[in-house]
């Protein structure tokens, strides 16, 4: 069966093989009818591998039915939108012959808000997070910390209030609540709910005075003690948890901002990366310090597969340049040279790569002491080739203004479309070119000056008899001998002075 000039509907999913149809109009169709009885195969590319499956035939096993032009138009937008809505959310590209390729949005290592975005599943040692209760506490999420709080007060008074009730009920304090010769454990405590008001009271050093132990009851004494030492520390854990986690700089990093995309662009005649930093405080970050990662699926020689490695990306940590004085916004440049990862790669490339370069500025809050870490991170779709940073601080009267709204800009700049090698292998070519060029012009200053003295011969006839002649870059014989002489007499003296 020959097929027909076929035009594939816009973001198709699969190619199906169509049987051939007779068209009476001009325009082109798309053969869209499959008349087979087991079902169609629907070939289609996804992370390398051609996988297929079978499907259902939409019409029955009978003859084909001849159909208008327009319905056929209609089926064919009809299943063209139902293949929009299917690949919604991921991004399409052409293969060989044609073929649509599904190219997936590649899963972020970390978010742009600096949350990583990596889930620890079938954990079997969990009885370690009990070794660091604090820590495990702290990382709790703030519902789950209130919870915890509340709970471990409310235990405790309860668990010491019916303690207390216990004692009262055993010694038969309850049965002599009338009884104005016995004298109780505790006074005025004639149930449990003033047990556990009691309790409340001695662990929170209330103390109103109605409700007192007495000096008749040794048990109540050794109780007493024991919870004012277990409140304590009951106060100091969790009111210590609470303040670590109020006082956390994690929201010191939701000020410290990171530009949208980054740009490549030259700098000094070099292709560099760069992003853009900045602080939105006015209390500043003390011995900030910026630094890159490259997360990137590798295979190593051996045929291992890494599937998230991390490379260095230099951003002046030989020259320090990757220390900030984060006072106003700065740009930050990684030099694409020989050490660079992206040394090879051109913007054609880049737009087929799949990468993820994590940032992380870490620094000192200045207003509480503690270590802060600020990240994010850029896709290959979010790199932008030939771009350059606004500039976004002017000159006022007696300050620098800062206009942050200027902070994501970028503009369009002249730069190659050729990776940072070949662009130094073309400067490379250009100045061998310069050096060869200048040392044959060199060499030929010499045949310029003979050739230029050997016409005066005829010129000497043409002049008058006392007038000199004068010939430029030549030397008589007695010159050449007397230099000769000098020279020899020069390294005579040297070889007798180093012989002395």
């Amino acid at each position: 069966m020959a097929l027909e000039n076929s035009i594939f509907p816009s973001r198709p999913d699969s190619l199906s093989l169509p049987v051939e149809e007779k068209v009476e109009s001009e325009e082109v169709e798309v053969a869209t009818e499959v008349t087979a009885s087991t079902g169609v195969f629907n070939v289609s590319e996804e992370l390398g591998h051609v996988v297929t499956t079978e499907t259902t035939s939409s019409l029955p096993d009978s003859a084909p039915v001849k159909r208008s032009f327009q319905s056929k138009l209609a089926e064919r937008e009809a299943n063209a939108n139902q293949h929009r809505k299917k690949t919604q959310g991921t991004e399409k590209e052409r293969g060989r012959f044609g073929w649509a390729r599904t190219r997936r949005k590649r899963q972020r290592y970390v978010e742009k808000n600096g949350r990583c975005n990596v889930q620890h599943g079938n954990m079997r040692e969990t009885y370690r997070y009990l070794t660091d209760i604090f820590t495990t506490l702290v990382d709790l999420n703030w519902r789950c910390s209130l919870f915890v709080f509340v709970m471990a007060y409310a235990v405790t008074w309860l668990f010491f209030g019916a303690i207390w009730y216990l004692i009262a009920y055993c010694r038969g304090d309850l049965d002599h609540l009338e009884d104005e010769t016995w004298t109780p454990c505790v006074n005025n405590v004639n149930g449990f709910i003033s047990a556990f008001l009691f309790s409340i009271e001695t662990e929170t050093t209330i103390g109103y005075g109605h409700r007192v132990i007495t000096d008749q009851c040794p048990v109540g004494t050794m109780l007493l003690l024991l919870q004012a030492i277990l409140g304590s520390m009951v106060n100091a854990f969790m009111v210590g948890c609470m303040f670590v986690k109020i006082s956390q700089p994690n929201k010191r990093a939701e000020t410290l901002v990171f530009s949208k995309h980054a740009v490549i662009s030259p700098r000094d005649d070099k292709l560099c990366l760069m992003f853009r930093v900045g602080d939105l405080r006015s209390s500043h970050i003390v011995g900030a310090n910026i630094r890159a990662k490259l997360i990137k699926s590798k295979q190593t020689q051996e045929g291992e597969f890494i599937p998230l490695d991390q490379t260095d990306i230099s951003v002046g940590f030989e020259t320090g340049d990757d220390r900030l004085f984060l006072v106003s916004p700065l740009v930050i440049s990684h030099e694409i040279d020989a050490r660079s990862p992206f040394w090879d790669m051109s913007h054609a490339q880049l737009e087929k790569e799949d990468f993820e370069i994590v940032v992380i500025l870490e620094g000192m809050v200045e207003a509480t002491g503690m270590t802060c870490q600020a990240r994010s991170s850029y896709l290959a779709e979010e790199l932008l080739w030939g771009h350059r940073f606004s500039p976004m601080m002017s000159l006022a009267e007696g300050f620098f203004d800062i206009d942050y709204g200027a902070f994501h800009h970028t503009f369009e700049v002249d730069t190659p479309s050729c990776s940072a090698r070949e662009l130094s292998l073309a400067a490379a070519r250009l100045d061998a070119h310069l050096y060869w060029s200048i040392s044959s012009r060199l060499d030929e200053e010499p045949t310029l000056a003979n050739q230029a003295a050997k016409q005066p011969d005829s010129g000497s006839a043409n002049s008058k008899g006392g007038e000199p002649t004068f010939i430029v870059g030549e030397m008589t014989d007695i010159q050449e001998q007397s230099g000769l002489g000098e020279l020899n007499g020069s390294v005579a003296t040297d070889q007798s002075e180093s012989e002395a």
